[in-house]
């Protein structure tokens, strides 16, 4: 019986889980995600909670403000999750145990998808709390439920766009060169520009975070529905261009 034969979907996801418990980058990063979602989100809400009136107006901006941190270790997460075995050459020893790259790349989708949806669940579920432990969070608000629902796909969506995009460049350095700076930074400050936001709310983080919000936005051209499903496109997007690169290109 070949290798080929032998290296099933759920071995190679047996393969995968292993890797990622057994690499400290890999494992430690969801929670440092984690870590810096909630704990920012109360340190605001405590520091500046009965001062910023953003914070009030809007909940959603107390509650997720830690994501702006706690999401570049979500992408580096997605980054190392195959660019890691691009910065060691290890890619080559997985295509060797498992000849049939598609079934490679849909183990770590899978891994990656369900690790990051855990992530969302824990990273909101607990932002949530943390900020409603200090200050009132109205449950029944306009909105809420969703913005709930969209803070726990925001996670596995990124993670599948900065895996896609990383088995398009296949190279970690790369990939960590251009997507951290460009999530932390980059569009955040390029949505301030005139003119130029109105292209950039089109990229996925912002859509993405769009829909945490509770308010509407008159300068943004879609509902918070559209903003997680314009990410979710970008998402299939990397995702398929990811498979792409990994058939057509040699280790």
């Amino acid at each position: 019986m070949t290798t080929a034969t032998t290296a099933t979907t759920m071995t190679v996801l047996r393969s995968e889980w292993t890797k990622l418990t057994t690499l400290r980058s890999q494992w430690i990063t969801p929670l440092v995600a984690a870590g810096l979602t909630v704990g920012l989100a109360l340190a605001v809400t405590l520091a500046y909670g009965t001062v910023d009136v953003s914070l009030t107006e809007d909940q959603s901006v107390g509650i997720y403000y830690g994501l702006n941190f706690g999401q570049v270790a979500v992408a580096c997460f997605g980054i190392l999750l195959i660019g890691q075995e691009y910065g060691s050459g290890t890619i080559r020893t997985s295509l060797t145990a498992v000849p049939r790259r598609g079934r490679l790349y849909s183990g770590k989708l899978l891994l990656g998808t369900g690790t990051g949806l855990l992530l969302g669940l824990v990273s909101t579920a607990g932002a949530f709390l943390a900020v409603g432990s200090v200050a009132d969070v109205d449950l029944g608000a306009p909105g809420l439920g969703r913005s709930a629902v969209a803070g726990v796909l925001y996670h596995p969506l990124l993670v599948v766009i900065c895996l896609g995009v990383t088995a398009m460049l296949r190279n970690l350095t790369a990939a960590m060169g251009l997507l951290t700076p460009v999530i932390f930074l980059g569009t955040p400050l390029l949505s301030a520009v005139p003119g130029v936001r109105e292209v950039v709310q089109f990229l996925p983080d912002r859509a993405g975070q769009y829909a945490l919000r509770l308010k509407e936005d008159p300068a943004v051209h879609y509902g918070h529905w559209t903003g997680l499903l314009i990410m979710a496109l970008w998402a299939g997007a990397a995702a398929y261009g990811g498979w792409r690169a990994l058939r057509r290109h040699d280790a």
